[in-house]
């Protein structure tokens, strides 16, 4: 607060009184615009000039002043900033510690903290710190460096420091000002040197964040760093075996205590289920999260992003500070004034070499003549100084019409300081290469200044050969899938009902047992009266009296299919129908049999998979009805939706209906996609079609590490990094594998079938060093083998092998056939030969496969 402002508020003894009247509002007002000002300009928010906040530049203009290529203690270098920074010295410690953590701009010593763990830096005291050898580079020119004096007018300080290099988007920023905020995220080391070269050259170029934590990104919704954007971060977790997962990579923002915690929260609140977690996490990540037996690993990662801390979504906002004012502008927008600062950095340092290496060609010019000529000894006779400077003069002047610019005083009186000795040992050859080597320079220097933006391309390319090792992307870039919390959730809560009371609810343990939930699940109820309502699990709902069926709601699901028979009030007609509930408004009674009233519903089924079912319908005894007795097939009813009348079954009063058989699904195979860039299964059409399933199908994986099994081709599995052979299972199809026996130093091939389903098995040498090439289902595979040249011998010609004939199938613990003693370079594989299989394993494949195509030769079946 200001003097004037305390003067007006408290007044003055001589105008006290009474009558004396103060307005205090207009005061506030100012003020706080002044602090909110101070706070956005000050502290919080980074210019795009260096990328740096006040305390950032501070503490960086601090160590300069302190470098000597020696480590200094960070409390020296705090108290140094200080005379700099009117703030405590914890901020600038605070700061300090953050910027060394990032590892670009600062060379550290002593326990400086760990972003992955969160353990905090040691006092500032015990640690050290100096300037890393890239910030000596770019950040420093103090000839084009403008200054300004410090907040308390002893010292100067840089306004900004003439960064050469897009720091900002490098290190990243965030701050919490008054009335906004910034959040610009840390972008990868070359990638940004790419994007700078990409500027100059005219070229197009895409910025993504990067994250010294790792992890995967989802970049889809970045919004170049605007408001409104959003990426999603996830921890990278991979399946150690079938009870153990491991966390290698955590995400932004997190770390290893925080994310353990939220895996014990979420284990707590039985949103997932954990054995065992040990953190061992040392100079990289390791995460072991233990499951308990029978447990799913696919479906535990799925419900640990949805659940934990695993996943973040993360907003940017780009916000920093030009010409004194906070804008808003996208990261490509930065990088380009950021070059482009650069270019212009660039030129100024040229401008002044080339003005300093003039100067230099100008006086050895000058100091030549000086000597050459002899003119020193035109000053012997002179009594003035005014005499001496235009004895100088005199001579200078028929040797000078060469030099670039006027003699002045300032060059004359600089001749007169040559020592004698100088003067004496003056070698004419060595300052006419001294010359010609200005020279050479200053053309150079006039060329880079011609040329400037190849000169400013050759810069950065020399920075990223410099500096770029061992700074390579950390985050991996990945579409993510949407995950549905309730597909993913563990059903810790049973769900129990009472039909005659109408209630539902997990608290209502002596009543009848319906299905396991959760607390995050809905639960569709129908009715004796044909209405129908999706809620909220709960301890108790009263959801209406005579309840005939209760479940789980899965919303969206297409493949529900429920099937039902009503009756009229009275004597009225009977009417069969097959619908799908897809999507409620919770907590509202819907109508399945319209406007009616006094309904009541004689059959209801419901089929997780579209089955239809075979009913016998009695009717009552009455007048002159002939059959009181017939089966309704529920497969000749068309699905339709909740509020379709239906189909009639008769007129007549309705004794009783009976089950008399369940029936097949009447739904079609589901088309199951495999998705290679999110590694998901989907029935969108994305990727690549892996063929047509019913409920039993199974789908085939091979991996890398020689392992195959048969799964069910759920949506929500999490499919391996290393497949390589994703495929709708047919059982009587032979996997071939040829795999490199590291023990016997000696390649193998086999043929195999798949003996037991849902077990994982390991098809090569479990010795260390045994590797897979190749994987393969078809039923005759073609190849050539080409081998290493061995040295000093002839190249040896590619081997042509039929599978079928080399090898028969076997068992799949069966070691194979050796293949050959020779080192193979690559394995060439062909279309697959034609062939003829039997009629019974024939019909067995097309039965399997009845929404697949087949092409026929002569009356025989040809697969490929």
């Amino acid at each position: 607060m200001s003097d004037d402002a305390l003067e007006q508020l408290s007044g003055t003894p001589e105008d006290s009184g009474p009558e004396r009247m103060i307005t205090v509002t207009g005061m506030y007002k100012d003020w706080f615009l002044d602090y909110a000002s101070y706070v956005i300009l000050e502290r919080a928010v980074p210019a795009i000039e260096d990328g740096f906040k006040p305390v950032q530049r501070r503490i960086m203009h601090a160590l300069k002043e302190l470098d000597d290529g020696r480590y200094n203690k960070v409390a020296n270098v705090v108290g140094h900033s200080m005379q700099y920074h009117p703030h405590g010295d914890a901020s600038i410690a605070d700061a300090m510690v953050q910027m060394g953590q990032k590892e670009l701009l600062i060379d550290t010593q002593g326990n400086w903290g760990n972003i992955l763990t969160g353990d905090s830096a040691a006092a500032s005291r015990y640690i050290e710190a100096r300037l890393s050898k890239f910030a000596l580079e770019v950040v420093f020119s103090p000839k084009v460096t403008e200054w300004q004096l410090s907040y308390d007018g002893r010292r100067k300080e840089p306004i900004n420091l003439p960064v050469k290099f897009p720091m900002l988007l490098a290190q990243g920023a965030e701050g919490i000002a008054v009335g906004l905020s910034t959040k610009i995220l840390p972008h990868n080391f070359i990638e940004l040197i790419d994007a700078s070269i990409a500027h100059l050259n005219n070229k197009p170029f895409t910025l993504v964040p990067d994250f010294p934590t790792g992890g995967l990104i989802d970049v889809e919704n970045y919004n170049y760093g605007l408001r409104g954007g959003r990426i999603r971060v996830r921890a990278k977790i991979d399946i150690l075996d079938k009870g153990t997962l491991v966390v290698r990579e955590i995400p932004f923002g997190t770390n290893t205590s925080t994310l353990i915690e939220s895996i014990l929260k979420a284990n707590e609140k039985g949103k997932i289920r954990v054995k065992k977690i040990e953190d061992n996490t040392a100079a990289n990540v390791e995460i072991l999260i233990h499951l308990p037996p029978g447990i799913s690993p696919d479906k535990t990662i799925d419900a640990l992003y949805a659940f934990t801390s695993c996943e973040q979504s993360i907003a940017p906002l780009s916000c920093i500070i030009e010409d004194n004012k906070p804008i808003f502008i996208d990261v490509n927008t930065i990088l380009k004034r950021s070059t482009e600062r650069t270019v212009e950095l660039l030129k100024q340092e040229l401008e002044i070499r080339l003005h300093e290496l003039e100067e230099q060609w100008h006086f050895a010019s000058l100091e030549r003549i000086f000597i050459e000529k002899r003119i020193y000894r035109d000053i012997e006779d002179q009594e003035t100084w005014d005499g001496v400077i235009n004895a100088i003069r005199l001579g200078l002047n028929p040797h000078i019409k060469h030099l670039k610019r006027e003699l002045t005083i300032d060059d004359i009186e600089k001749l007169t300081e040559i020592k004698i000795k100088r003067i004496s040992k003056f070698d004419l050859d060595k300052a006419a290469a001294l010359i010609e080597a200005l020279e050479e320079d200053i053309a150079e220097v006039k060329n880079h200044l011609e040329h400037l933006v190849p000169y400013a391309v050759n810069y950065f390319k020399a920075l990223k050969k410099k500096f770029g090792a061992g700074r390579e992307r950390k985050s991996e870039i990945k579409v993510f899938d949407a995950i549905e919390a309730t597909k993913v959730v563990i059903r810790n809560l049973k769900l129990y009902m009472n039909r005659e009371e109408g209630f539902i609810g997990t608290g209502l343990k002596k009543d009848e047992y319906v299905a396991e939930c959760s607390d995050i699940d809905d639960v569709i109820v129908f009715l004796q009266d044909g209405t129908m309502m999706v809620t909220k699990v709960d301890a108790k709902v009263f959801v209406g009296k005579e309840i005939i069926y209760a479940g789980v709601f899965k919303k969206n699901d297409q493949r529900m299919v429920y099937n039902m028979i009503y009756k009229l009030p009275k004597s009225g007609p009977s009417y069969i129908k097959r619908f799908n509930v897809t999507a409620v408004t919770r907590d509202k009674a819907y109508s399945l049999v319209g406007d009616a009233q006094g309904v009541s519903v004689l059959h209801f089924s419901a089929n997780p998979n579209g089955e239809a079912e075979v009913v016998t319908v009695l009717l009552r005894q009455s007048g002159s009805i002939k059959k009181l007795k017939w089966d309704v097939d529920f497969s000749e009813v068309l699905i339709k939706g909740r509020a379709s009348k239906g189909n009639l079954v008769t007129k007549y009063p309705i004794k009783r209906i009976e089950f008399k058989s369940s029936g097949r699904s009447t739904l079609k195979p589901r088309s199951i996609w495999f998705d290679e860039v999110t590694g998901r299964l989907n029935t969108d059409d994305r990727g690549k079609h892996l063929g047509y399933f019913k409920p039993n199908d199974l789908l085939l994986i091979g991996t890398t590490e020689g392992t195959v099994k048969t799964v069910v081709p759920d949506l929500s599995l999490q499919i391996p990094e290393s497949t390589v052979l994703i495929e709708k299972w047919i059982p009587q199809k032979p996997i071939s594998v040829i795999y490199f026996d590291a023990e016997r130093e000696r390649y193998f091939i086999k043929r195999f079938l798949i003996e037991q389903e849902h077990k994982e098995e390991i098809v090569i040498s479990e010795s260390k060093g045994s590797e897979l090439l190749l994987m393969v289902s078809d039923y005759r595979p073609s190849l050539t083998l080409e081998f290493v040249k061995p040295r000093g011998k002839e190249e040896l010609p590619p081997q042509l092998v039929d599978v079928a004939d080399f090898i028969s199938i076997k068992g799949i613990k069966a070691l194979g056939n050796q293949l050959t003693t020779q080192k193979i370079k690559q394995i060439h594989l062909h279309e697959p030969l034609p062939f003829t299989i039997s009629e019974e394993v024939e019909e067995k494949i097309q039965s399997s496969e009845s929404e697949d195509t087949t092409d026929t030769n002569d009356g025989s079946l040809l697969l490929f």
